[in-house]
């Protein structure tokens, strides 16, 4: 695959296009940037059907198609994995999981058990949300796994796999994280790469390179997802 690098403004080089008709599968609707990634999709007229993997029962229309699922046997699945565009924004934190084990099966193996079903039933572009500072050689085991996910994603044979990696992520959250306020107040004084950036924005950035569906490796970092979300 071809590797291309996003600068802060958010524009590449290479040609793009449009396409119209378009199914789209998501994964973490309910999460932070999930539930924005929906509203985006809902309101993109190019993409015709969406389907929505959860964990718990949620609404359908005529365009979304919510299944409840066990992302420990995503193969049960394989079928609703026949669409055009995979995005997965699935993630939690060590606090949430409870352990690296449980950490690595959510950030880990079920990117990758969806990536690999979707190649197999035709899907030709995978979006992930990973994170700033991604990188198989990390000495954190956050960074690490994101990376190590990441290096996966590489070797698949996908036309076109996205992978955005936005720092500390800024919205309506049920629980109160201190260490996200706090990077609020001094986040104009950080390099771009780390500063926060909203929920919404990585939404809109991931919704944008899902439509224009860009052949080959797209690494979007987070200083660039303010201009693709314009």
């Amino acid at each position: 695959m071809i590797e291309k690098q996003f600068s802060s403004t958010g524009q590449v080089t290479q040609p793009t296009h449009s396409v119209s008709g378009r199914s789209v599968l998501l994964a973490g609707a309910t999460g932070l940037v999930g539930q924005h990634v929906l509203k985006q999709l809902e309101a993109d007229p190019s993409v015709t059907r969406i389907v929505v993997l959860t964990r718990r029962p949620a609404p359908s229309t005529s365009r979304v198609q919510a299944h409840v699922v066990d992302f420990d046997k995503l193969e049960a699945y394989s079928s609703l994995f026949s669409v055009d565009t995979i995005i997965c924004a699935l993630g939690t934190t060590m606090k949430q999981a409870g352990s690296k084990e449980a950490f690595r099966r959510v950030d880990f193996d079920y990117p990758l058990d969806m990536a690999r079903i979707g190649v197999a039933r035709g899907a030709r572009h995978f979006l992930l949300v990973s994170a700033a500072g991604a990188s198989a050689e990390s000495r954190i085991f956050y960074s690490r796994v994101k990376g190590e996910v990441e290096n996966a994603l590489r070797r698949m044979a996908y036309r076109s796999v996205t992978v955005i990696r936005p720092s500390i992520l800024v919205g309506r959250r049920k629980e109160f994280r201190l260490f996200e306020r706090l990077a609020m107040v001094v986040g104009e004084v950080v390099p771009g790469r780390y500063r926060p950036v909203l929920a919404r924005d990585v939404a809109r950035a991931l919704v944008a390179a899902a439509r224009e569906d860009t052949p080959g490796l797209r690494i979007i970092e987070s200083e660039a997802i303010k201009g693709m979300a314009k």
